[in-house]
């Protein structure tokens, strides 16, 4: 009988992954750039939250964004005239950036003078969960339209994030959409999530964000601080 060996890719893969966002988030706090990454399902208004919210952070902190895609730079070119540094990752088919490509694209971009990089991960709610890009903090945006659902079908994307935004909450009288379900399922695979109604078509809900985002951004500056003293 042939002898051959057996090989755990896939945890060998997460593993390799794990220590390279480890080291990742230490740089980052050496730097002391707070890295966010921000996940969703394609057609969520990632793009235009993310404008929201740069446009709230105006002027109170240095901002970079790393956009991946498949292909394309049509996102790059929308949040770049929002006047944020920018730079396009394309992940040559994969659906979702790692920690070292998320390092090779803040690298590329340049982290001088920033105070906050934010990925704008590949659209989809399935493997940009289960890979640590190395961020401090972990936000997804699920849209209205695409039903309360989703934590019963994507519990891993739930479980993973530290904040939930519920966008086009303006259009919650058209469609089936029970927000306390929602936020009972949500809360039963994650209770420490914090979830957010938002509309970043009419602006609803985005000052809060940008209030917890810049919490989370001086609390993480804080902390880190006290670790050099």
């Amino acid at each position: 009988m042939e002898a051959f060996r057996v090989i755990e890719i896939k945890k060998s893969v997460y593993e390799s992954n794990d220590a390279k966002a480890a080291e990742l988030r230490r740089d980052m706090e050496k730097r002391g750039v707070f890295l966010l990454n921000l996940m969703s399902s394609p057609g969520s208004g990632k793009t235009t939250t993310l404008v929201r919210t740069l446009e709230a952070l105006s002027g109170r902190y240095g901002i970079g964004i790393l956009e991946a895609d498949l292909d394309s730079d049509v996102d790059a070119r929308t949040v770049s005239r929002a006047g944020a540094r920018t730079i396009q990752v394309h992940t040559g088919g994969m659906c979702h950036l790692d920690a070292q490509m998320t390092r090779e694209g803040l690298e590329a971009m340049g982290l001088e003078g920033l105070d906050l990089a934010v990925i704008e991960n590949v659209g989809n709610l399935i493997c940009t969960a289960e890979f640590d890009t190395g961020a401090a903090l972990n936000a997804m945006i699920l849209s209205v339209p695409e039903g309360d659902d989703k934590p019963l079908k994507y519990p891993t994307m739930f479980k993973a994030v530290d904040v939930v935004l519920v966008n086009k909450i303006d259009t919650l009288p058209v469609f089936d959409f029970n927000l306390a379900s929602f936020t009972e399922r949500v809360l039963a695979l994650n209770p420490g999530a914090r979830i957010l109604p938002i509309s970043a078509k009419t602006g609803e809900g985005i000052a809060e964000w940008a209030a917890l985002l810049g919490a989370e951004i001086d609390s993480w500056r804080a902390k880190n601080a006290r670790k050099e003293d």
